[in-house]
């Protein structure tokens, strides 16, 4: 086997950051290893576990909460768990980190500035809120609390995918969550 307990990674960053290609990224990895995981992303969780919540702070805090409430329960059951959704507040996370418990749960805060994630941003919802046409955006009208000390910080604007996914991937292996071998022969 090549995990030996459960664990969450928690990515958090600003939409556009590259939380979900990096949470794909160390998917894909643990997959071609033969190790089983779930992916808890934010817009699937939203849509599906979350349906009917809107963006108030408390209703953002429920969403995360169900998110934290799914990834617990896969984690204390030694299920690898990968989370990617913008978690906003840190009060939030500290109380998931808290409930899954601070040996299992890695945030990972996945950086990139406003300007690079306007750039990135194909779909123009950050041109919209910076003109005030979406209301209660993260990072513009609404506020990202940054993690203070996240085990891990992924620059985006200077790292490319696999360095990124290289960090995270180093990380689970010196803290024992995985072992690193190369992936079974297909």
């Amino acid at each position: 086997m090549a995990y030996t307990k459960g664990f969450t990674l928690w990515f958090t960053g600003l939409s556009g950051s590259g939380k979900s290609t990096l949470a794909d990224e160390i998917s894909r990895r643990l997959n071609d290893r033969g190790i089983g995981h779930e992916v808890l992303d934010g817009d699937v969780v939203r849509t599906n576990l979350s349906k009917g919540l809107g963006f108030s702070r408390e209703d953002r805090d429920t969403n995360i909460r169900r998110i934290g409430f799914v990834a617990e329960l896969l984690t204390r059951n030694e299920v690898p768990v990968i989370t990617a959704a913008i978690s906003p507040y840190r009060a939030v996370r500290e109380e998931v980190r808290h409930k899954i418990g601070k040996a299992r749960f890695i945030e990972v805060f996945v950086d990139a500035g406003l300007d690079e994630l306007v750039r990135r941003d194909v779909k123009g919802l950050y041109a919209k809120a910076l003109h005030g046409e979406i209301k209660n955006f993260t990072g513009v009208s609404d506020p990202y609390e940054a993690p203070e000390s996240p085990e891990i910080r992924i620059d985006t604007e200077i790292q490319t995918v696999t360095e990124s996914a290289d960090v995270v991937w180093e990380y689970l292996a010196q803290h024992g969550f995985i072992t690193i071998e190369e992936p079974a022969a297909v």
